[in-house]
């Protein structure tokens, strides 16, 4: 990121009714982009706007369009993959609205690894151990996944924010609707929410141009009429990683999120028990012995 962009980033004139959607890449960006855009515009509910998401909402580090924000109306939907510290000085006094989602790293790990093999400029890795190598040391475009979590987690009583659970999303996408709704001062009738809840299920949307981006940014990726919503499921990393990359991976996740009372969701039958209230540490396990055991 250039050094003056990052300036005017900090510098960044932020309107009360600013929402910010923040991830780290590959955490529900595009799925959390779409619900908030079919919330906000009826006119994306209804199919009667032909706008694609990537033109409603802004990258505030990565103006691809060449937008002036200053002149789009309020409520401004900005969207980034910048850890806290490098936010605009304004929203720590609380100006504007953070929606923060988080992902389960592994699941991550997987889908980081397939787009960054599609993305031009970025350095291709021909296998997953390589790319696990440089995703764990924090040596990718986005760095260090628990840096990021971490940062905003922790520093989150400094900003007006709603921190989502990725994983949960796809639980209870109509309780996460209504958690936006709230959120972000919007009310929607019943027959409202119902809508925006069918068209921001996964299948709707990898059908939808609009919120698959497709033919947006062709230039940046190295094959064409590229798709940016891939599987969007919960525990694809069973189906990819080993049992000794797994053994791997939880070594680092250990000692970097020792001290973050964060819970990850690795497994939906995790997110079953919590709504029973029987969660249970042997399902963890259950999930590490169905990764595979190819070397």
């Amino acid at each position: 990121m250039k050094l003056d962009l990052l300036e005017s980033v900090e510098d960044f004139e932020v309107r009360d009714s600013d929402i910010f959607i923040v991830t780290y890449p590959k955490s529900g960006t595009i799925w959390v982009q779409n619900i908030v855009c079919l919330i906000l515009y009826e006119g994306h509910r209804n199919g009667t706007e032909n706008i694609s998401i990537a033109q409603r909402c802004a990258f505030i580090e990565y103006n691809f369009y060449n937008v002036d924000m200053s002149q789009l109306p309020s409520p401004r939907v900005i969207m980034s993959h910048l850890p806290y510290y490098l936010f605009p000085k304004k929203l720590r006094a609380k100006k504007g609205k953070v929606i923060y989602v988080y992902r389960n790293p592994k699941d991550i790990l997987v889908s980081y690894f397939h787009y960054s093999n599609c993305f031009n400029g970025v350095e291709n890795s021909t296998n997953l151990e390589e790319f696990m190598q440089r995703f764990l040391s924090g040596d990718i475009a986005s760095s260090l996944v628990f840096d990021h979590v971490k940062g905003w987690y922790t520093h989150q009583n400094e900003f007006n924010i709603l921190i989502l659970c990725y994983e949960e999303i796809m639980q209870d996408p109509r309780g996460t609707v209504l958690q936006i709704c709230k959120f972000i001062g919007k009310e929607l009738s019943s027959q409202e929410v119902d809508k925006v809840v069918e068209m921001s299920t996964l299948k709707n949307m990898k059908a939808d141009p609009r919120a698959n981006f497709v033919n947006t940014y062709e230039e940046w990726f190295r094959i064409t009429n590229m798709k940016h919503i891939r599987k969007g499921t919960v525990g694809d990393w069973k189906n990819i990683m080993t049992v000794s990359q797994n053994e791997w991976f939880d070594k680092i996740l250990q000692a970097q999120m020792k001290d973050i009372p964060l819970k990850f969701i690795w497994d939906l039958k995790e997110i079953e028990s919590i709504q029973n209230g029987k969660l249970q540490e042997p399902l963890q396990e259950e999930a590490e012995q169905k990764c595979s055991t190819q070397p």
